[in-house]
């Protein structure tokens, strides 16, 4: 009773406290239901590094062994996973190591893209050019990349024209990242 009278004291209503009581309640309850005493055993369990490995690689490993993981493909179906990370495909890393004297803008590997910076090998040259890279399959293969280079000549007073080019530059690239593409595939086997 000397609760409800400091209550109204201090300006709450009746409905206000009820309703005050009621949201206090609510969520002790359901914080109460977030976690379990044996959820929090397994957080104070130490780690045996015989078992489980500190090398954060060697670590993926053993869990991609054992099954564990999660894959958006295979949620209702097997627990068997398929992992392709950018260090993996050879055609990207290949392309990557090509490209590494240019800038890039855009590189989006699950979507399999890269785009560069424009760029030009002499400051005071108007013509710049700027690489967009598509990989159409992982598989080492000349017909699997999709590369187009466009070319930007500006005038004095900065009026820009950009045209799709089909130049050397195109050919070259491609020889060069199938080249150290089969190179990094035949490493990894």
């Amino acid at each position: 009773m000397l609760s409800l009278f400091f209550f109204t004291v201090l300006g709450f209503k009746m409905k206000n406290y009820i309703r005050f009581l009621t949201l206090f309640l609510l969520t002790g309850l359901l914080l109460s239901a977030c976690g379990s005493v044996d959820k929090l055993k397994d957080i104070r369990k130490p780690v045996d590094l015989r078992k489980d490995p500190l090398d954060p690689d060697s670590r993926a490993q053993k869990n991609i062994s054992e099954g564990k993981g999660i894959s958006l493909k295979n949620l209702g179906g097997s627990r068997s996973t398929t992992y392709q990370f950018s260090t993996s495909n050879p055609m990207w890393r290949a392309t990557l190591e090509t490209l590494d004297f240019i800038p890039l803008t855009t590189v989006d590997y699950s979507g399999g893209m890269i785009i560069t910076d424009w760029y030009s090998d002499d400051p005071n040259n108007n013509d710049s050019i700027k690489i967009s890279i598509r990989f159409l399959s992982n598989e080492v293969a000349a017909n699997n990349v999709k590369i187009s280079v466009f070319k930007k000549n500006c005038d004095k007073l900065n009026n820009c024209t950009t045209k799709l080019s089909k130049s050397k530059i195109e050919s070259e690239l491609l020889k060069t990242i199938l080249t150290r593409a089969s190179i990094l595939n035949k490493a990894k086997k």
